[in-house]
């Protein structure tokens, strides 16, 4: 490489190799490994120590390069079927960084013929089909696999409050967001006002609309003090609103778009 000019000119053979060859016989156990691993799943900061041992973009380099070839030539197979940051060594090690989560430290030393830990591999696969770790794994969609990054509840939680906030704001673009995603569209907080009384409320005629045709949503639902959407948009004069729920409960609108298209149909013949 050297006689082929591939380095620059100011290029030392001799430190570059001691160097290389120092990193390549550094002693590491399966937690000191662990550790490095979650150091740079942690962004640079040591969990142990807390101290900024790497800088963020230093860690964002590292981690696109184990990406794309920390696996030697099966670094290609391993991101399509594992999709996390790794690094194997020929002594058998392995490190795993799941980023913002965890890193993993494996060691086995029977390798296959590429160089890698051959039940480090199995083991990285295993874990890749049982945790919603894989870089292009879809968190939303994707039930068979555990994500042990959210609780249950919270997460539900979180959801509503997303929701009813959409509402409230006419955020179209967000409501139909989270129907796609199967978000429960019925769902209420504390005092059982669900996303029609907050678009009732603010006079969100189109959002409104969605929530009735599109989501089923019931326009004579009463919260905890007994008011219902249609009385929402009385309270706050939406003369639209009221005009419009008026209409839901008096002509008993279907609860979605398919049957209304389909009683239209009907009348048509």
């Amino acid at each position: 490489m050297k006689e082929n000019k591939c380095f620059p000119p100011d290029f030392n053979l001799q430190d570059t190799l001691d160097f290389y060859f120092q990193t390549c016989s550094m002693e590491v156990t399966c937690s000191s490994l662990s550790v490095l691993g979650a150091t740079l799943a942690n962004g640079g900061i040591c969990p142990i120590t807390h101290q900024e041992v790497l800088q963020p973009e230093v860690v964002r380099d590292v981690l696109s390069l184990m990406h794309s070839c920390g696996m030697y030539n099966y670094s290609g197979q391993f991101a399509f079927k594992v999709g996390v940051p790794a690094k194997s060594g020929v002594s058998g090690a392995l490190v795993l960084v799941i980023p913002n989560v965890m890193g993993i430290g494996l060691w086995s030393p029977p390798l296959d013929a590429l160089g890698n830990t051959v039940r480090g591999g199995i083991f990285a696969e295993k874990f890749i089909e049982k945790f919603v770790f894989h870089r292009f794994d879809n968190v939303v969609h994707l039930a068979s696999k555990i994500d042990p990054r959210k609780n249950k509840y919270d997460a539900e939680q979180e959801g509503v409050m997303s929701l009813l906030y959409s509402a409230t704001t006419g955020d179209l673009t967000a409501i139909r967001r989270f129907n796609m995603q199967g978000c429960n569209m019925t769902a209420s907080d504390y005092d059982r006002r669900t996303a029609l009384h907050l678009a009732a409320a603010e006079g969100h005629l189109e959002v409104i609309k969605f929530l009735v045709l599109e989501c089923g949503l019931d326009a004579e639902v009463k919260d905890r003090w007994g008011f219902t959407p249609l009385d929402e948009g009385r309270r706050f004069n939406h003369a639209q609103v009221v005009s419009y729920l008026q209409g839901c409960l008096q002509n008993k609108l279907p609860a979605n778009l398919e049957e209304a298209l389909s009683e239209i149909e009907n009348f048509k013949v």
